[in-house]
């Protein structure tokens, strides 16, 4: 599948565009020349990123969601389609997270993350994807995480969001990239955002919090691998070296794990 060497004039859905690396990557796509459709609970950031489009002369639309109701998710999707003409790309990337443990964490809260995190992407793909088979041109990006590929403790219903969107983005890539469409699977680090609150930075292991890296260079190196027809993309990219360490060394690796992810209010 050839890679996205242009984004003039394309169709754009981006999730979770209100703040953030959604929000970054859907001014880079306006100004590149898509004409983006900004999806998120909130109206009125959404509508501040859009008059900031403008403003730059790019072309967005608002389209209200909450990602975790399937019934506004599929809503949401024909919106799209109907205001932008064709999705050429698809960027799930909305999501949260917490930074606790299992046995504190509320349960509803944990399957709201899930619903969020993994089944809103599943339901926007599951929406959108068959037209751009019909028409053998797409591009789907899951910002998956770090997390979907080493599950760290403290983030058990967060990492199993994450893995479940890395295994649903490895085996879609699979069946679909014949068909004209091409998949993305995104693996951030620890990225400085509003994903991360007060609660969950005087909770984040010192390791993480030095090694917290801006937004810019992360939006940069997606919008390289999608012109360069990528499948994968690890930011910062040395951290992919502990894939396969994992592998070859669990049990070394699994010590080391539970060392550096060590919080700094925890004994």
């Amino acid at each position: 599948m050839a890679g996205l060497d242009s984004f003039e004039g394309i169709g754009a859905v981006v999730t979770g565009a209100s703040s953030g690396i959604g929000r970054l990557l859907a001014e880079r796509l306006a100004a590149s020349g898509a004409k983006v459709a900004l999806v998120a609970r909130r109206r009125q950031r959404l509508e501040e990123v859009a008059a900031q489009i403008s403003d730059a002369g790019g072309a967005a639309v608002v389209l209200p969601c909450d990602v975790g109701d399937r019934d506004q998710v599929l809503e949401t999707a024909e919106r799209a389609r109907a205001q932008l003409g064709a999705v050429d790309l698809l960027v799930n990337n909305a999501g949260y997270g917490r930074h606790r443990s299992f046995l504190e964490w509320d349960l509803q809260d944990m399957e709201r993350m899930f619903a969020v995190n993994f089944l809103g992407a599943l339901a926007f793909t599951k929406a959108l994807l068959p037209h751009m088979v019909a028409r053998r041109r797409g591009w789907l990006v899951f910002i998956s995480s770090v997390a979907g590929r080493i599950a760290p403790p403290l983030e058990t219903a967060y990492a199993a969001s994450k893995f479940a969107m890395t295994g649903l983005a490895s085996a879609l890539s699979l069946e679909v990239e014949s068909a004209g469409v091409h998949v993305l699977t995104v693996y951030p680090g620890v990225i400085r955002t509003p994903f991360f609150d007060a609660e969950a930075m005087r909770r984040l292991p010192a390791v993480a919090k030095r090694r917290m890296v801006e937004p810019e260079p992360l939006v940069d190196a997606i919008l390289e691998a999608l012109r360069a027809g990528r499948r994968e993309l690890t930011f910062p990219r040395w951290i992919a070296a502990a894939y396969p360490a994992q592998a070859l060394a669990p049990r070394f690796f699994r010590r080391q794990l539970k060392r550096v992810t060590k919080p700094d209010d925890n004994p």
